[in-house]
């Protein structure tokens, strides 16, 4: 699934030592300093340490972070920072003293605490950070994860888009409902989903597509970016066997826009009957924003209902394999 509405990017990704740069208009910070005349540089600089700093982490932390804060000064309770969401604790004689980056590197190690587990890897050009706030998170799982977005990435990003982001963050949330959704670079877990079907590794493969087609705003409909998605799961997908995953046999009251693994196998009989590469091609079009209706006419030669009617007539002319690690 991917997200329809505006975010932030994480674009560089947990850059240095922040979480990235982001929109300063979108936070709030308030400092409670009694001696804010006498403070003015230290002031400054925890002001400038949160706009470089919070937004990344709001945005990385997953879901509806609070983006007002409030900073308190405290002494011997904390020996230099502590922070989570809404909240952030500065020892004021230990700040005094500090340099902006030494700042800025504290608030973030204080921050991603909040996290039950953090790590960024990178193999032959592409990088994966992984945050998890799921406390029961199986390891083995987490590394599944992992495992298939560098096995699957790379493929998705030289096959589709090769100027797709080389860096991807994967969020675990124990407070997201649904199963996961993409949004700029990063891809959002339902902690929940996981635990309840731990073999469904390929909703990377999924969700990961969406980061490749990067199509923006009114590119085409919904039922097509998702159609093409749950398309390249069933073919790139590196367990769909495993997975439990299958495309449903075609039946009357079924339309293409009923999306996701109903249209992906209207989109393999397509490719199988009418025309190669025709995903493809409107996987392209829909990126340059020169995807209309009369796209398909153009392509194949038939309107997008007409090509329907000829699926509905003979939905069973087509040869679907599903990948398996077994």
């Amino acid at each position: 699934m991917i997200k329809q509405f505006l975010i932030l990017a994480l674009v560089p990704l947990f850059g240095g030592t922040a979480f990235g740069q982001n929109k300063k208009s979108a936070y709030k910070i308030t400092i409670n300093d009694k001696d804010s005349a006498t403070n003015t540089i230290v002031d400054a600089k925890l002001k400038a340490a949160f706009f470089q700093v919070y937004p990344g982490f709001a945005q990385a932390d997953g879901y509806h972070t609070q983006r007002n804060v409030v900073l308190d000064f405290v002494t011997s309770e904390t020996p230099a920072i502590q922070a989570k969401a809404g909240e952030i604790k500065v020892n004021k004689e230990w700040v005094k003293h500090k340099s902006q980056r030494k700042i800025e590197k504290e608030l973030f190690t204080a921050l991603s605490k909040n996290w039950v587990y953090y790590n960024k890897e990178k193999h032959k050009g592409y990088t994966l950070t992984f945050i998890s706030k799921a406390p029961d998170l199986d390891p083995q799982v987490r590394e599944n994860l992992i495992s298939t977005y560098f096995e699957i990435y790379p493929t998705l990003v030289k096959t589709f888009n090769n100027k797709a982001t080389h860096d991807v963050l994967f969020v675990v949330d124990t407070a997201y409902k649904a199963v996961a959704e993409a949004s700029g670079n990063r891809i959002l877990f339902s902690a929940g989903y996981i635990k309840a079907h731990p073999t469904d590794i390929d909703v990377v493969t999924h969700e990961t597509m969406h980061i490749v087609q990067g199509y923006g705003y009114s590119a085409g409909p919904v039922w097509l970016t998702e159609g093409i998605a749950d398309y390249v799961r069933y073919k790139y997908g590196v367990d769909n066997v495993g997975s439990k995953w299958s495309l449903p046999a075609y039946n009357e009251k079924q339309n293409y826009t009923n999306s996701y693994r109903i249209t992906a196998r209207f989109f393999a009989w397509l490719e199988q009957n009418v025309k190669p590469g025709l995903i493809t091609t409107l996987d392209q079009q829909l990126r340059a924003h020169q995807y209309t209706a009369q796209s398909w006419d153009a392509l194949t030669g038939k309107t997008l209902d007409q090509l329907w009617k000829d699926y509905s007539k003979d939905p069973q002319k087509v040869s679907l394999t599903y990948s398996s690690k077994k």
